[in-house]
């Protein structure tokens, strides 16, 4: 499969070391450019390039930026995609975004932004650490689980079984308006549960 990673931090760059691991074609980009990611390529047996080269002709795209550099990207390169939104909202360091601070999803800020890519929340829980080095075989009974939210079902699904690759199970975690159950100080954020776990984090999550 090829893949687009928007984004060269901690879960940018372990999803490229992981995804290219795997056999997948592997093109990362950032907004710095491709020639400041020649050692992450290298090393990861990956392709460097622009983020419109990294967006517009893959089957998947992880974006994992800060929130407030999605209103940046090239919409016309993310059109047709399908897009798994990594981020998280922290005020802190986006600053106050009036809609999320209203109660709307960060999923679904971001698919207004992107319009014509087909948005999957996924990978945002999980500490870049644990993505790295915590992925186990099927059936292995410490296996921990992620959940992924669109509303999209054959997205979703893709995105579920490149989850699967990783060594991670997946919980079907509802539509975009549903996401908010695993954003920031949720039961199941940085958690690190098993599939029943999440699915009861998700459950209980309260806003």
């Amino acid at each position: 499969m090829r893949i687009g990673i928007v984004g060269s931090g901690n879960i940018g760059a372990g999803l490229t070391r992981r995804l290219a691991a795997l056999g997948n074609e592997v093109v990362v980009s950032n907004s710095r450019g491709p020639e400041t990611l020649a050692d992450l390529a290298a090393e990861a047996g990956a392709q460097a390039a622009t983020v419109e080269e990294a967006a517009r002709d893959a089957d998947v795209v992880f974006v994992a930026v800060p929130l407030k550099a999605v209103p940046e990207l090239p919409i016309d390169a993310f059109a047709e995609r399908v897009v798994v939104d990594c981020n998280n909202y922290y005020p802190g360091r986006d600053g106050e975004i009036a809609q999320i601070e209203g109660g709307l999803p960060s999923s679904t800020w971001v698919a207004q932004h992107l319009a014509g890519a087909t948005v999957v929340k996924a990978i945002n829980n999980i500490q870049a650490e644990h993505l790295e080095r915590l992925g186990k075989p099927a059936g292995d009974p410490d296996r921990i689980a992620l959940p992924v939210a669109s509303d999209d079902g054959a997205a979703k699904q893709r995105v579920m079984e490149l989850i699967e690759q990783l060594g991670f199970d997946t919980v079907d975690a509802g539509t975009l308006a549903d996401s908010w159950r695993q954003e920031p100080d949720m039961p199941v954020y940085g958690s690190d549960r098993d599939a029943a776990g999440v699915q009861e984090g998700l459950a209980v999550a309260q806003r």
